[in-house]
């Protein structure tokens, strides 16, 4: 099926969440329009929920003392006896509510239990975040009937396994590509499933299945009124009759991860396990990511305070040339910069939950933030961390202990950590959509100015109208509350950091404006400049938070108030380095980069691959790619044929 650019983008549009009913403290970043009040004083957690969450967390760290996390590396699978134990104290039903069997924790108790739990073992963690952020739960709660809530709600929070299936061979983040096909019969009672999936994240063992699958327009029939079609969520019983489950993938992190490929041959789903309507399949997907994508942040935040003890510890034992390894300012600077970013991972997942627990806050952008930035930084600490540790650090646990040293698992923390930059949305994914949401008041402004094929009277038109709103919008970037250097003095030593956060928002969004002036309809493709944009607004993000969070902890008693705000201006001081850094590659040209990608992808530099072997099973003869039917080959080489 040949889906263009123009249709794939109009799809992705339909389905994003277009209003801003409610603030945004993130979307106020990009735009220049900071408003800290938003999220200072942090949100107080509901005093029954919090207390419920406690004592849940309690007794889920009794069940985890009894993990053996190397034995799930080594057998490549989490026992049966650990999910029976996480059934029995009701950790697949943390985010369920309790009028239907569940636990009702909060976003940020739910985030602290899976900070914990995949501290002891990435892989359960996955599992248990799988079937609770993207699995039947999430979806079933925010667009199920009452009906749909009442027979799965229960059975999940019992512990039924649930998965979500949206990717397929040659479908990844273009759903418009989506090959898996939905046919309603005749009378309008049942769906026919066709298709495949892969990378299903607990397909392997599921009860339960969440499945996005494309449904052609039709007329009404039976009790069904006549849809529109397109892609729509379905709930699948796993052991429906047609539905196999192929092969269960391997990958380099993540041993115990139960994920495989799910083919679908004539699968009856009853028309009422429909979730929604017709063609809000990815609506409910992205609906659903927005809040669960902060399930990564928190077991990354876990892994940063994990890194943190083992780095500590390690460098103040380790001597060499007379001194432990932590004095030496080699190590010393590593060992900031992985303490004050495991203070931020922190101060980032939990600002972003009580935002969303408390529901007053648009926090879209804060979630997709949070996962962006929570990924890449862990990813940062595991690879400081084995550095640190040298040898032992790129030496496999079980050999340490077959030495007769502690068994350190460093190696596989950077294994483990990795899939987050490419879970839920690869970070360049995740740069686009986070950009797409910071600039949508711009391409608003700009209407047809930002659409490549209007006509010039179109353009005209919209430059009358886009001139309206700069007029008014472009004299607030130039002045602001960080320009004074008596404002935030309430915050004492962070005020200059909340200065700073408020100025660098209107440089950022003045230098937004100036790409969509120079580009306009051509700023999407504009990614390298994009990704720019969206991390300087990551690292405001990230700085406000762990301001949020330090200021709630000094108008507390807990002793490590003032020890925290020296963590707070550490990661305050290194994010502002590299939001300059970025500034000072914002508008670098990357002409030789753009034709060195498009002369490599046409086969000029074969020249380059000469001198190795490509072991790769199935390997054959290289056909000149830049061939129509070189292309093809290479397609159906790499499985990727349409």
């Amino acid at each position: 099926m040949d889906i263009n650019a123009a249709k794939a983008r109009e799809l992705a549009e339909e389905s994003r969440e277009q209003g801003w009913q409610r603030p945004s403290f993130a979307k106020g970043i990009y735009m220049g329009e900071v408003d800290f009040s938003l999220i200072e004083p942090l949100p107080a957690p509901d005093p029954e929920a919090a207390a419920r969450g406690a004592a849940f967390i309690a007794e889920l760290e009794t069940v985890l003392d009894g993990f053996d996390p190397g034995r799930i590396e080594a057998d490549s699978r989490v026992p049966d006896e650990y999910i029976a134990q996480l059934r029995e104290v009701g950790a697949f039903g943390m985010k369920i509510p309790t009028e239907y069997g569940g636990l009702g924790l909060s976003l940020l108790d739910y985030g602290r239990a899976l900070m914990r739990v995949g501290s002891v073992s990435p892989a359960v963690g996955a599992l248990l975040s799988a079937h609770q952020s993207i699995g039947v739960p999430e979806p079933v709660k925010s667009f199920g009937t009452e009906a749909q809530k009442r027979e799965y709600l229960p059975r999940c929070a019992a512990g039924a396994i649930s998965a979500f299936l949206l990717t397929e061979n040659d479908v990844g983040s273009d759903p418009a590509r989506l090959g898996t096909r939905a046919t309603l019969s005749e009378d309008g009672a049942y769906y026919t499933l066709e298709g495949a999936k892969l990378w299903t994240t607990n397909g392997v063992v599921a009860e339960l299945l969440v499945v996005m699958a494309a449904v052609e327009p039709h007329e009404a029939c039976g009790e069904v009124p006549a849809g529109k079609g397109g892609i729509t969520a379905f709930i699948v019983e796993a052991d429906a009759p047609g539905i196999t489950v192929e092969n269960r993938n391997a990958f380099m992190g993540l041993r115990g991860i139960e994920n495989g490929v799910t083919r679908f041959a004539q699968v009856r789903v009853p028309a009422a396990n429909r979730l929604s309507r017709e063609g809000t399949g990815l609506k409910i997907a992205l609906s659903t990511l927005n809040t669960g994508r902060l399930s990564i942040p928190a077991m990354c935040a876990g892994a940063g305070k994990w890194a943190t003890k083992i780095a500590r510890e390690w460098s103040a034992a380790r001597v060499q040339w007379g001194h432990p390894i932590g004095e030496h300012q080699a190590v010393s600077s590593k060992l900031a910069y992985i303490a004050a970013s495991t203070y931020a991972l922190e101060a980032v997942f939990e600002v972003s939950a009580l935002l969303a627990d408390a529901g007053m806050k648009d926090v879209r952008i804060e979630a997709a933030l949070a996962k962006l930035y929570s990924s890449e930084v862990s990813c940062r600490i595991a690879d400081e961390l084995v550095q640190i540790r040298g040898g032992r650090g790129y030496e496999t646990a079980a050999s340490q202990a077959a030495r007769g040293e502690r068994a350190v698992p460093v190696e596989q923390l950077l294994r483990d950590l990795r899939i987050n930059r490419i879970f839920e949305g690869s970070t360049e994914i995740m740069h686009l959509l986070i950009a797409r949401e910071a600039v949508d008041a711009h391409l608003q402004a700009a209407g047809a100015l930002a659409v490549a094929d209007s006509t010039l009277a179109e353009k005209a038109a919209a430059a009358r109208e886009a001139s309206g709103f700069y007029a008014r919008w472009l004299p607030k970037l130039v002045a602001g509350a960080g320009s004074l250097p008596g404002t935030y003095s309430e915050h004492g030593p962070l005020a200059k950091h909340l200065r700073y956060i408020e100025r660098t928002s209107r440089k950022l969004a003045r230098q937004t404006f100036a790409g969509m002036a120079r580009w306009q309809a051509g700023l999407e493709k504009q990614q390298v400049f994009l990704g720019h944009i969206v991390d300087i607004g990551a690292e405001l993000f990230a700085m406000a938070a762990v301001i949020a969070k330090t200021s709630a902890l000094l108008d507390s008693t807990a002793p490590e108030r003032f020890s925290a705000e020296t963590l707070a201006q550490a990661f305050c001081e290194q994010a502002t380095r590299r939001c300059e850094d970025h500034f000072e590659h914002l508008w670098d040209g990357t002409s030789h980069d753009d034709k060195v990608a498009e002369d490599l992808l046409d086969g000029a530099y074969l020249w380059l691959e000469e001198g190795v072997r490509d072991v790769s099973e199935g390997t054959g003869p290289w056909i000149a790619p830049w061939s129509e039917s070189g292309r093809a080959d290479v397609r159906r080489l790499y499985g990727t044929a349409d």
